[in-house]
């Protein structure tokens, strides 16, 4: 028998059954006005106040972690447990101890995340290069600031930054560090945010210094002669791409390839990797290098493992007899992330608004910032050395009579008539008087005042220095620069990374390296690709497409086979078969701008496919002409991936096709003219963005609207629309001559 619940109190119950009956009532609202008053504060707050950096190169977790070690004294002395350090940072970032300790970790110089780091560390802080080997816990390890965080606080008791009441209401905190130094673009930078990111490659500080310098001085610096590329604090070998560095410099946005180094040791023929790419890690490598080997792709390994000690990272490759180490490492920069690419996205807050800058614009705006906080210095000592100066001369005036100052305060019969009897007597305002009247006894002597009032002339002509550099941009400038000067002076180090200048891209080699073997190339109007081996095509045929897509291309070729995508912007993608996996008709298959690095909105419209080369390519034009290029015009000696300008910018391109032989093609207007052209008419050109010869002549306001390869039985009596010359206009179908196939062009 169940037992028997207690009677609950008649107060208790109304509150419970009133609460139940409001649970399940649904409140219909507009889900724009749910995103606005639920979502959108959490965006914006993560946006401003979490994962987009700050002019002055940090978060708002590096901030109020940096800022907690400075007020506890940390730049100098020695260091304390980091535990210390993580519960006193809680008074001002509201987040739990791990968050707090991890932050502290990717800013510490044990995890070489950064090319200079902000906390001197002492014990396991882990790497940043490793991605298994974990940080000790807090109560283990040790830190102190760096002494390049001197450059992060200087002045900042002198009112150069604002501060604000931390999450409490109880701490003031600022709201920016006044840096000496751009950090924002010494310091790598990475966040995630809701619905943008920021990804700032890190520069070496005596280049970004220098350019600073140069910018500062002539706006219109070539950034290229100070600044040469990026400098990554795991080092590697950084190949240089002038037109790639130039959009990074001018857009804040692009890649930058990283390889890794490595050195090749004779006597036990082995290769020691000792650099690897910023963005993996010792066991990505180590497992893909497994997977290739598995897979029958890597023969010339016998064995890899990692030896990474406290002298650094080394990966060692053990190599069968007989291997070229160095066609060996060309491999691996191709089949695995050995080389890599750094995406740069420079993201930054200014004044609150997160904006995309190029390395120009973000040294300009941070040489604004600067000079608003040198102006608030400077403004800051004014203002003390003119209240010192009006003590002084307050004091001055007792110089005239001591005797009557005494005389004054002695004869005062009320304490609080002090101040102002002297007032009176000496002409003097009241903070003068205060200031008077606090002297000791001991120094009521003309020796000590001489001695005050001698500041008199030196402090009136440090205000008119004073006074001149606000009123002269050109002084507050010179200040900017000469503290630059000496921050490169101070902690200029050589560059980590290294620079390839004359980049030789890694060849494969035919025959052995890659198999060949028949497959069948798809390529969907929407940019999706598939190489499908025939068995299993055979095992299920039905193609995965995404809504509202459809196959464009279908192709049978081999695995060597070579892909140029050309796409509407009239540029050519090179690829071949064998650098994409074999997959299933049932998946969606590679999303080619991705996967080939096309620009932002770029589409590929046409792909051919060859082995040797040979043929043409036919484009044609909405304004009639047809441009007939040969297929060699394409092949390259090395293996580049990127051709520009592959056909002409005229017109807008209406169809392409890869011929390798002459035939017939059926041209429409979209006047309803027809015409049959045929390609051996069209003489071909080595010139890849040639305009072609005029093919179809149109009325004021048509095009060509559809292209398609002449079959037999498309339309009938076909002799209508041949034409002896060109160009021709092109015939209007009468009712018999509309094959049925010609309706689905």
């Amino acid at each position: 028998m169940a037992p028997k619940k207690q009677k609950q109190p008649a107060k208790h119950r109304a509150s419970s059954n009133a609460y139940i009956a409001n649970a399940g009532v649904v409140i219909q609202q507009p889900i724009t006005e749910t995103l606005e008053s639920n979502y959108m504060p959490y965006a914006i707050s993560v946006i401003v106040s979490r994962a987009i950096p700050e002019i002055d190169g940090l978060k708002p977790s590096h901030r109020k972690l940096l800022y907690t070690m400075y007020k506890m004294g940390l730049l100098t002395g020695s260091r304390t447990k980091s535990a210390n350090v993580v519960g006193a940072t809680m008074r001002l970032n509201p987040h739990g101890d791990a968050a707090i300790y991890e932050t502290m970790v990717r800013l510490s110089r044990g995890y070489e995340a950064l090319l200079y780091p902000f906390v001197d560390s002492k014990g396991n802080f882990g790497k940043a290069y490793s991605r298994d080997m974990a940080y000790a816990a807090s109560r283990y390890t040790e830190v102190k600031l760096d002494p390049i965080c001197e450059e992060l606080f200087r002045d900042i008791d002198q009112d150069t930054v604002d501060f604000v009441d931390n999450y409490d209401g109880k701490l003031k905190e600022p709201t920016l560090f006044p840096v000496t130094f751009p950090t924002i673009l010494v310091n790598n930078n990475m966040g995630i945010a809701v619905g943008m990111a920021s990804s700032i490659c890190s520069f070496n500080l005596q280049e970004i210094c220098e350019t600073t310098i140069a910018l500062m001085r002539n706006p219109s610096h070539d950034i290229h002669a100070t600044l040469t590329a990026p400098d990554f604090p795991g080092g590697g070998l950084i190949l240089y791409d002038r037109q790639e560095l130039d959009r990074i410099y001018e857009t804040g946005r692009g890649s930058v390839k990283v390889r890794a180094k490595y050195r090749y040791d004779k006597e036990n023929h082995c290769i020691e990797i000792v650099e690897i790419p910023p963005t993996t890690t010792v066991e990505a490598i180590l497992d893909k290098v497994v997977e290739l080997v598995k897979a029958g792709k890597i023969r010339e390994i016998s064995d890899m493992r990692d030896e990474t000690d406290l002298s650094g990272l080394k990966l060692a490759i053990d190599l069968k007899r007989g291997v070229d180490p160095d066609k060996l490492m060309a491999k691996l920069y191709r089949l695995t992330n050995l080389e890599d690419s750094f995406s740069c996205n420079f993201n930054v807050l200014i004044g609150g608004t997160p904006r995309v800058l190029g390395v120009r614009e973000l040294i300009l705006e941070w040489v604004a910032f600067r000079t608003e906080c040198v102006r608030r210095r400077v403004y800051h000592s004014l203002q003390q050395k003119r209240a010192r100066l009006h003590l002084l001369q307050g004091l001055e005036r007792i110089l005239l009579d001591i005797d009557k100052a005494i005389r004054i305060i002695r004869e005062t019969d009320e304490e609080r008539e002090v101040v102002p009897n002297l007032m009176i007597g000496f002409g003097i305002d009241e903070i003068q008087a205060e200031y008077v009247s606090e002297i000791k006894l001991r120094h009521l002597n003309r020796e000590y005042i001489l001695k005050r009032t001698g500041e008199i002339q030196s402090l009136k002509g440090e205000i008119a220095d004073m006074e001149s550099v606000l009123e002269n941009p050109r002084k507050l400038k010179n200040i900017i620069i000469k503290e630059l000067q000496e921050v490169e002076k101070k902690y200029a180090k050589p560059r980590h990374s290294e620079i390839l200048y004359e980049v030789q891209e890694p060849q494969q080699e035919e025959g052995e390296e890659t198999p060949d073997y028949p497959v069948h190339l798809f390529l969907s109007q929407g940019g999706y690709f598939k190489k499908i081996i025939p068995q299993s095509l055979r095992m299920s045929s039905e193609q995965k497409l995404k809504e509202g897509d459809a196959v464009a291309q279908a192709v049978e070729a081999t695995n060597r086979a070579e892909l140029l995508f050309f796409t509407d912007r009239c540029q050519v993608y090179k690829a071949r078969a064998c650098d994409f996996e074999d997959t299933k008709a049932s998946v969606l298959g590679d999303y080619l701008p991705a996967k080939l690095g096309m620009d932002e909105g770029e589409n590929v419209r046409y792909m051919a496919v060859t082995d040797a080369y040979d043929g043409y390519m036919l484009f044609f034009f909405e304004n009639g002409r047809v441009a007939k290029v040969e297929m060699a015009a394409y092949q390259t000696k090395t293996r580049r991936k990127k051709l520009l300008s592959a056909y002409s910018d005229r017109s807008p391109l209406c169809q392409a096709f890869y011929l390798r032989e002459e035939g017939e093609f059926l041209v429409t207007s979209s006047g309803g003219r027809v015409l049959l052209v045929h390609s051996g008419a069209i003489s071909p050109k080595t010139t890849r963005d040639t305009q072609g010869v005029q093919v179809m002549t149109l009325k004021k306001n048509a095009f060509v609207q559809k292209v398609a390869p002449y079959q037999e039985g498309m339309i009938g009596n076909p002799h209508r629309f041949r034409t002896k010359t060109l160009p021709a206009a092109g015939a209007i179908p009468r009712e018999g001559d509309l094959g049925e196939q010609l309706s689905l062009l």
